[in-house]
């Protein structure tokens, strides 16, 4: 593998587009950290990819240009992604700030990006996975934002229902 900067790489995910055109690309590139043996641990929040979350170990291919692509889990982290596009203050910069910070304390950390008004957070196993849960659902009831689970475990399952 060829390193970009130290030890990461980038990694790339063919993405299918849905009906209504989401989302707005066919491929996400991430950075993930080289283990050897054509595995990596991603080291990046998710805008798109489904199924997968930071800190899990996948499996790359390189193409024929040398691009890796990414291939099965080889071991899941336990994290979980889940995305919010915000609606409050047309998902102003300080509205997605509050939502970060909103996720931050009960142990969840994310990213913002403006051209979508997204907020894609990673949510860590020691997260307070009910209080999350209970927030997600209450801002949405509130019109604050709109959000989907990206990659979930059984785990977050069981919040649902606490």
């Amino acid at each position: 593998m060829t390193n970009a900067s130290d030890d990461h790489v980038k990694v790339h995910f063919r993405l299918e587009i849905e009906e209504d055109g989401w989302p707005p690309a066919n491929a996400e590139s991430l950075w993930a950290v080289d283990l050897g043996g054509w595995s990596v641990r991603l080291d990046n929040t998710l805008w798109f990819v489904r199924g997968v979350a930071s800190g899990d170990v996948i499996r790359v291919q390189p193409d024929d240009e040398g691009v890796l692509w990414a291939g099965e889990t080889v071991q899941a982290s336990q994290n979980r992604t889940i995305r919010l596009i915000v609606v409050k203050d047309d998902g102003s910069a300080a509205a997605r700030q509050s939502v970060r910070e909103a996720f931050h304390r009960l142990g969840a950390t994310g990213e913002g990006i403006e051209r979508f008004r997204m907020v894609a957070l990673d949510v860590p196993p020691q997260a307070d996975l009910p209080k999350i849960r209970k927030l997600l659902e209450h801002g949405e009831t509130k019109e604050r934002w709109y959000w989907e689970e990206g990659c979930v475990t059984a785990a977050w399952g069981t919040a649902a229902r606490a």
